[in-house]
C-alpha cells in the first residue's frame, strides 16, 4: 500500500483537537474532507482511532498510544521542510502548550498572549495547569515550553535560565506581623499556609527553620500560589512566596510583603523545552518572546531599587 504522508499531520489534528470538524477548521479544509482522511486512517491503521461518545469524540487505546509519537513525527517533518526558509510570523499556524508554574503563568501570560497574537495572529497557545506530578510531556511532545526552579536531569531536556528571585513574607495589611521588627521567633509563630501540587506541609523554609532551632506553625497546604493568595487578604495566614512572580496579583489583592526573617538561597528560574527544538525557528522565536516576558518580572519596580538583581545565561 502506497503511503500518504499527509495522514500523519491529519492523524495528528484529529488526536489534538479529538473531532473531525475542529481538525478540519485547524488544517483549512473542509468536514468531509477530514472525514475521508479519518477513514483512510483507520483503513491503514486497522483501528477506529476516534469513536462517538455522546456527542463527542475520544481516541482509542491505540490512538492514545500513538499520539505522542505522530506528534513528534509532524513536528520532525515541520523543521525538516522549513529549515531552509525564513520564518513568516504573519502567516505562521501553529499551536504551542506552554506549562509553567500557575503564579509565572498569572503575572506574565497576558504579556505572552498578548506578543505572541501582536506579530503571529496565527499562532495559538496553550497554558494549561501544571501537573501534579513529575510527567514526561516534553520528550513526548506534548508540551512545547515549561517553566522550572532546578536544572533537567534528562540530557535531551534543554534549559534557559531567565531570572533568580527571591523569597518574601506577604500578609493583609493590618497583620500583626507588620507592627515591630519580623524576628524569626514572630514568623516561626504565626499561622502559614504552605504551597504544594501534592498538598505538602513542610518546604524549604521548613528546613532552613530547623537549622535555626525553629518550627513553624503550618496550618494548611493550597494546590497553587494563586490559591494562597486569594486567601491571604481575608485571613491571618502568612505567605512565603517568591517575590517578582506573585507580584501583579500581590497589588492586585492588596497585600503587604515584608522579607524574609531568615538567609535563603535565591531561587533560579528555567525554561525548558525538548532538544528536538533546537533548530526549530517557530520555538526559537516563541522561546525568546517567553523570556522577554518573564524577565519583565524582575525589572526593579521604581519604589523599591533594592530589589533582587536579574542574571541571566543561555
Amino acid at each position: 500500500m502506497q503511503l500518504d504522508l499527509n495522514l500523519l499531520t491529519a492523524l495528528d489534528a484529529l488526536l489534538e483537537e479529538g473531532s473531525v470538524a475542529g481538525a478540519a477548521a485547524r488544517l483549512h479544509v473542509t468536514a468531509p474532507a477530514m472525514s475521508r482522511s479519518l477513514g483512510r486512517i483507520r483503513k491503514a491503521t486497522g483501528d477506529q482511532i476516534l469513536v462517538r461518545t455522546g456527542r463527542s469524540m475520544v481516541p482509542t487505546p491505540h490512538a492514545l498510544a500513538l499520539r505522542a509519537q505522530v506528534h513528534t513525527l509532524v513536528q520532525q517533518a515541520h523543521q525538516l521542510l522549513s529549515a531552509q526558509r525564513e520564518l513568516d510570523l504573519p502567516a505562521l499556524e501553529r499551536v504551542f502548550t506552554v506549562r509553567w508554574h500557575d503564579a509565572l503563568t498569572a503575572a506574565c501570560g497576558t504579556a505572552l498572549i498578548s506578543a505572541v497574537h501582536r506579530q503571529a495572529p496565527g499562532v495559538q497557545l496553550r497554558l494549561p495547569a501544571e501537573s501534579g506530578t513529575d510527567t514526561p510531556e516534553l520528550r513526548r511532545g506534548e508540551v512545547d515550553l515549561e517553566s522550572g526552579s532546578g536544572l533537567p536531569t534528562l540530557p535531551d531536556i534543554r534549559h534557559r535560565l531567565v531570572g533568580r528571585d527571591q523569597l518574601v513574607v506577604a500578609v493583609r495589611p493590618g497583620h500583626p506581623l507588620t507592627e515591630g521588627p519580623l524576628s524569626l521567633e514572630r514568623y516561626a509563630a504565626a499561622a502559614h499556609l504552605t504551597v504544594s501540587r501534592r498538598g505538602r506541609l513542610r518546604d524549604p523554609v521548613d528546613d532552613a527553620l530547623t537549622a535555626y532551632g525553629h518550627e513553624r506553625r503550618v496550618v494548611a497546604a493550597g494546590p497553587t500560589a494563586a490559591f494562597a493568595l486569594q486567601l491571604a487578604p481575608d485571613t491571618d495566614l502568612v505567605l512565603t512566596l517568591p517575590d517578582a512572580v506573585t507580584r501583579a496579583a500581590r497589588d492586585r489583592l492588596g497585600l503587604i510583603t515584608l522579607p524574609l526573617p531568615l538567609r535563603m538561597p535565591a531561587i533560579p528560574l528555567y525554561l525548558l523545552w525538548h532538544q528536538r527544538h533546537d533548530d526549530d525557528r517557530a520555538h526559537t522565536w516563541l522561546r525568546d518572546l517567553a523570556t522577554e516576558a518573564v524577565q519583565a518580572l524582575f525589572a526593579p519596580p521604581t519604589d523599591s531599587p533594592q530589589h533582587p538583581t536579574l542574571r541571566t545565561e543561555q
